[in-house]
C-alpha cells in the first residue's frame, strides 16, 4: 500500500493546541486520532479512489486497470497509430483506440477500458503522522472537525500543575 504525508499547520494558544491539515478526498469515517501518551497526538488513515472506464471518478477504491511500463508518447497524425519510445530508445508503433495514456504516480500508465489516465497526482494510500507537543495536553477534551477537507484539531493543554501540600496526621 502506498503512503503519503498531508501537510499541517501546528499552531499553540495560550491555553491550547491547534493543528490543521490537508485531506482531500478523505471521508471522516477514515481518520482515526488516538493520544499514544500524555505529549503525543497520533493522526492516521487512508484515502483511495477509484476511477471508472467512462473516465468519470467513482466515490471510493482504487485506481484499477492495466499499469503498462513507462513509456514517452509522440504525436503522430497517423490515424489510429501512435509511436512510443522506451529508455533503451527503441520506437515502436502501436494501432489501438485509445483515447489517451497516463502515467501513474507509480511509473506506468493507468488504462481503464477506453481511457487511460496520462497523470495521477492525487494523493492515494495510508498515512500516519505523530505530533509530540512540549507540555502535557487534556486528552479528554480534544475536539476535531473535518470540513471542506481541511481536518482541524484542538487540543487543550493541561492547566499548569500546581504542588499541593498534604499534611501528614
Amino acid at each position: 500500500m502506498r503512503t503519503f504525508h498531508p501537510k499541517f499547520d501546528v499552531r499553540e494558544h495560550k491555553d491550547s493546541f491547534e493543528l490543521q491539515g490537508e485531506l482531500p478526498g478523505v471521508e471522516q469515517n477514515d481518520i482515526h486520532i488516538e493520544v499514544a501518551d500524555p505529549n503525543t497526538l497520533v493522526i492516521k488513515g487512508r484515502v483511495e479512489r477509484e476511477y471508472s472506464s467512462d473516465g468519470s471518478q467513482a466515490a471510493r477504491g482504487r485506481i484499477t486497470g492495466e499499469v503498462t511500463p513507462n513509456t514517452s508518447h509522440k504525436a503522430s497524425v497517423e490515424d489510429g497509430e501512435a509511436e512510443t519510445s522506451d529508455k533503451s530508445g527503441k520506437v515502436a508503433k502501436s494501432s489501438g483506440g485509445g483515447e489517451g495514456s497516463t502515467k501513474s504516480s507509480e511509473g506506468g500508465e493507468v488504462q481503464t477500458g477506453k481511457s487511460r489516465y496520462w497523470v495521477t497526482e492525487r494523493s492515494v494510500g495510508e498515512f500516519h503522522r505523530a505530533f509530540s507537543f512540549p507540555s502535557r495536553v487534556d486528552q479528554d477534551a480534544i475536539k476535531a472537525n473535518l470540513k471542506n477537507g481541511i481536518l482541524t484539531i484542538r487540543i487543550p493543554k493541561v492547566s499548569s500543575h500546581q504542588a499541593k501540600r498534604i499534611q501528614v496526621d
